[in-house]
């Protein structure tokens, strides 16, 4: 095992400890162990996107704002109508077409990563509050509730899916050319180009993944919630990015991966558990966080050194 895989398993395995002692009688219990699961599964979702888009150098600033894009336009009476399957279809697309217009615009239209998916960040956002006109959609389709807020052999279907996305994100990194070729175009595009990938096309094609994995995430979230906002997905850029790096994934792209990026997500997750059992102020969750970031990115910096060295 990787040196820093084993590490981040004992700060999980140290957090979960903390957690137990200072709430014994609910940390670890079922409900509470079945809800932090429910609130990692869109985020985690999210982070396999990022994780593919970190890996091959660029960053995804908009993965929130398009969350929130999927869940209003799938929650709209209009597509309701049509019953729950063309409400998930719908979900899928949007992020998808949300994804690739981003990656059309960074590796064909040379726009830099950071200001194309800012600009995604802004408009999805603003679309999202023009269609719902700031208004919580509630989901009247209860087939679709009835199934994602259902179990599957004891286990919740948010967590299953959830877990699918992993493995198949992980099959697709680590056992496919799809995957090798993100290795490739992060580590230095020019020779990949060189050695006969199309990496603009790649590229578009990962940005793609990336709003895919927001679709899927936007199903969760209206499914756990019951309903499709405007507001959906806040700050699911910040968390998605931090999870990824904690995992080990390097922010210049070339390395990472998803198993990192997992245990990344359990943390936060495990951290604001930890903080909503003991009744403490979320700015002292995000102060928390930001010192997390800060550490991986520091300990990132520090292994990068010593290697070349």
């Amino acid at each position: 095992m990787d040196i820093r895989l084993a590490i981040l398993i004992g700060v999980l395995i140290a957090l979960c400890v903390v957690g137990y002692v200072t709430a014994p009688q609910t940390f670890l219990s079922e409900s509470n162990i079945s809800t932090m699961l429910r609130l990692a599964a869109a985020i985690g979702v999210v982070s396999v996107g990022m994780t593919f888009v970190i890996i091959s150098g660029g960053i995804d600033l908009s993965v929130g704002s398009m969350v929130a894009l999927a869940s209003v336009w799938m929650t709209t009476l209009a597509t309701q109508s049509y019953g729950p399957w063309i409400m998930v279809l719908c979900g899928l697309a949007v992020g998808l077409g949300a994804g690739l217009i981003n990656g059309l615009l960074i590796a064909y239209g040379r726009v830099v990563p950071f200001i194309a998916t800012l600009a995604m960040y802004a408009s999805a956002r603003g679309l999202a509050e023009r269609l719902s006109e700031r208004r919580t959609q509630v989901v009247t389709v209860q087939g679709f509730l009835e199934f994602f807020r259902g179990d599957l052999l004891g286990i919740p279907v948010l967590i299953w899916m959830l877990a699918v996305v992993y493995v198949i994100g992980w099959v697709v990194l680590n056992r496919t050319t799809f995957g090798r070729r993100t290795f490739a175009v992060g580590g230095n595009a020019e020779a990949a180009r060189l050695a006969g990938i199309n990496v603009k096309r790649h590229t578009a094609y990962v940005y793609a993944l990336a709003g895919l994995c927001c679709g899927i995430a936007a199903l969760m979230v209206v499914a756990r919630t019951t309903s499709g906002a405007s507001t959906n997905g806040q700050f699911y850029e910040l968390d998605a990015i931090a999870a990824v790096v904690i995992g080990g994934t390097l922010l210049s792209g070339g390395r990472g991966t998803l198993i990192g990026t997992l245990i990344g997500v359990l943390i936060f997750t495990v951290v604001n558990s930890i903080f909503t059992q003991n009744n403490l102020e979320t700015d002292i969750q995000n102060i928390a966080k930001g010192a997390i970031i800060v550490a991986a990115v520091l300990l990132q910096s520090s292994t990068t050194r010593t290697r070349k060295t």
